[in-house]
């Protein structure tokens, strides 16, 4: 099974936003991999493995809105089942 269960994704609409902040704010406080926070200073998009996507998404909506939120359970979808 993965190291960390959830592939949690999500948009962030807001104002002078900073990808290399944001990045460096989920490296030194969350546990995952796979983090792809890319755009500008209005609209970032983050991809992250974690195991506690709650705490992802209130980090992301604490910077602005948070929308086209996607959650999916890898541990599931390696099962066949539905993420």
């Amino acid at each position: 099974m993965e190291q960390y269960r959830y592939d949690t994704q999500l948009l962030i609409e807001g104002e002078h936003l900073d990808e290399d902040e944001i990045g460096a704010y989920f490296e030194s406080h969350f546990k995952g991999d796979c983090l792809l926070a890319v755009g500008d200073e209005d609209l970032i998009k983050i991809h992250y493995h974690t195991n506690e996507p709650w705490d992802v998404l209130k980090y992301c909506a604490s910077l602005g809105e948070i929308y086209d939120i996607v959650i999916e359970d890898m541990e599931r979808q390696a099962r066949g089942e539905k993420g």
